[in-house]
C-alpha cells in the first residue's frame, strides 16, 4: 500500500510513519517544510498545507489510504469538505483520523463520503510532561493545580492502533478510544520521571491562583486559563478510565509511562 501521513512531524505522525515504513509499506509524509521533516530513509517527503486544499494534489497522487490530523497550526481544520473531496477524486478508499475534543469539518465530510475510516480518540498524551522539563532541570520539582489521575497514552501505541486500522480490514466505521495501561497523578508521574533520570523530583500542589499565573507562563490566554482550572479542579470522569484499544486492535500490551519516561530521560535530566 501506498499511505499518506498528514502530520507526519508531530508526536504521534513521526511513530507512525517510522511504524508503517518499518512493515514495509510505502509511505508518503506531508510537511510543509520537506527539507527539515527529519524522518526515515526511504520515505516520500511531499509539501503541503491541510489548511489549503490547492496544494495538496501531488501528495493525494497514487495514494491507497490516509492518515488525518483536524487541525492546522492552532486551530480546527475548517476545509474538510474540500480535503475529503479531493482524496476520494484520487481514489483513496480508506482513512484514520485523530480526533481532538469535538467533531471538526474532516469526520463531519468522512461521514457523507465513499472512504472508509477510522476514529482515534487518544486520552492525554503522555509527551505533555515534556512541559515540566524546565521546571525539573531548573528546580527539580512539578508544580501545578491537578491532582487526579489520567490514563495517557504513549504516542507510538496512538500510531500502532492507526498503522493497524489502515493496513488491515475490519477496523472500518469504528472510534476508538485510546488510552495506556495505567492511570497515574501528576505526582506519580513525577516520581517515575525522578526513577528515570536518577535525581530527587518533588510534586508541589499549586493553589488555583497560582497555577493561572503558571498557565500565562505559557503564553495562554484567559479563556485557556480558566479552562484549565475548570479541567484540574473538575476533571472528565474518563481521564481516569483504563481501556484495552491498544492491545485489543494491535495485539501488543500498551506502553507504560515508566517506559516512556525513560525514552525521554535526557530532556529532564538536570546537567552535571
Amino acid at each position: 500500500m501506498r499511505i499518506l501521513v498528514t502530520g507526519a512531524t508531530g508526536q504521534v505522525g513521526r511513530h507512525l510513519v517510522a511504524q508503517l515504513h518499518e512493515a514495509g509499506h510505502d509511505v508518503r509524509a506531508l510537511s510543509r517544510t520537506p527539507a527539515k521533516a527529519d524522518l526515515p530513509t526511504g520515505v516520500e517527503v511531499v509539501a503541503g498545507e491541510l489548511t489549503d486544499a490547492a496544494t495538496l494534489g501531488a501528495a493525494f497522487e497514487g495514494v491507497d489510504a490516509i492518515h488525518l490530523i483536524t487541525f492546522g497550526g492552532d486551530d480546527d481544520l475548517t476545509n474538510g469538505p474540500e480535503i475529503i473531496d479531493l482524496a476520494a477524486r484520487h481514489g483513496i478508499t480508506r482513512a484514520t483520523v485523530l480526533g481532538g475534543w469535538s467533531p471538526t469539518s474532516i469526520e463531519s465530510a468522512l461521514e457523507s463520503s465513499a472512504i472508509r475510516w477510522t476514529l482515534l480518540q487518544p486520552a492525554e498524551f503522555m509527551c505533555n510532561a515534556l512541559e515540566w522539563a524546565d521546571e525539573i532541570r531548573s528546580q527539580g520539582t512539578v508544580s501545578m493545580l491537578a491532582t487526579f489521575p489520567s490514563a495517557m497514552v504513549h504516542e507510538a501505541d496512538i500510531a500502532a492502533v492507526a498503522a493497524t486500522a489502515l493496513t488491515h480490514g475490519g477496523h472500518e466505521g469504528r472510534s476508538y478510544p485510546i488510552t495506556g495501561p495505567e492511570a497515574l497523578t501528576p505526582a506519580e508521574r513525577a516520581r517515575i520521571i525522578a526513577e528515570a533520570t536518577g535525581q530527587d523530583i518533588t510534586f508541589v500542589h499549586l493553589s488555583e491562583d497560582a497555577e493561572r499565573a503558571r498557565l500565562r507562563g505559557y503564553g495562554y490566554d484567559e479563556d485557556y486559563v480558566e479552562f484549565g482550572i475548570q479541567l484540574a479542579t473538575s476533571p472528565p470522569e474518563v481521564s481516569g478510565v483504563v481501556l484495552p484499544t491498544v492491545e485489543d486492535v494491535t495485539g501488543t500490551p500498551a506502553r507504560t509511562f515508566a517506559q516512556w519516561a525513560r525514552e525521554h530521560a535526557e530532556r529532564f535530566r538536570t546537567a552535571p
